[in-house]
């Protein structure tokens, strides 16, 4: 018994290192960002002013800049930094519409994913005491509409994406199903701002891809899986009457 509540208590070490390790490195790569101001060294006009040098670098070799982008724009995803934006602008300016829309789907959807993890096993406690308010909105909101709510938060982000990573961790979603919802709730905006790196020529600030029919064209996309709810309700609810009858 002695030997058995040994291994069980160096276990519990092990898990509870693994933690820490991860918070220190979640921490510290947040705490150097915003140190190093990366929304100034990254901001659109310097972006303007290099992204033609940029693009004759990564034409030659291709996919290996592509492969690179790809891994940075996991990490910076999965760490919440504060260039999420600047990011996507750039993956359409250096590599185009279709293959940057690519690039940025899968690797948004995947750091999201990795931020998610994180929050799970090893920032459990930090993210619960930080984020309370919005844990309790998020579980009412899955225990009311499930998965069609953090769709519903992806397409109208009511609530700032990282965020929404870091207390779904604590959520007892599944990690497949976030990932899957996280991946074509997010599709539309990522389309638009990888549209607008792709015409970073003839863009002169960030506000001018946001116009007004782009804000309500977003507004009624949000409006999606609200009517996918009501149809499935009124399915549900034709279901149950026919058995009664």
């Amino acid at each position: 018994m002695a030997q058995v509540a040994v291994k069980i208590k160096n276990k519990h070490m092990k898990r509870n290192k693994g933690k820490i390790f991860f918070g220190i490195i979640f921490f510290g790569i947040v705490f150097l960002s915003y140190f190093a101001d990366l929304t100034e060294l990254l901001s659109l006009e310097v972006i303007k002013n290099t992204y033609q040098d940029l693009r004759l670098l990564v034409n030659e070799n291709y996919y290996f800049y592509y492969l690179i982008f790809f891994v940075i724009y996991v990490i910076v995803t999965a760490f919440a930094l504060p260039i999420s934006l600047i990011k996507t602008l750039l993956a359409g300016a250096l590599f185009g519409f279709w293959p940057g829309l690519i690039l940025v789907s899968f690797a948004s959807s995947v750091g999201s994913t990795f931020c998610f993890l994180f929050s799970r096993f090893a920032l459990r406690a930090y993210v619960q005491k930080r984020f309370s308010n919005y844990l309790e909105k998020i579980n009412k909101g899955i225990a009311t509409d499930g998965w069609l709510y953090l769709l519903f938060l992806r397409l109208s982000p009511v609530f700032p994406f990282f965020i929404i990573n870091l207390v779904f961790g604590l959520t007892k979603m599944k990690t497949l199903h976030f990932y899957i919802v996280s991946q074509i709730g997010m599709f539309i905006g990522t389309a638009i701002f990888v549209n607008a790196g792709a015409q970073l020529g003839n863009l002169n600030s960030i506000d001018e891809i946001l116009s007004a029919n782009i804000i309500l064209s977003l507004t009624l996309i949000g409006l999606f899986p609200l009517l996918i709810k009501h149809l499935y309700k009124r399915l549900k609810y034709g279901k149950v009457n026919k058995q009664v009858y």
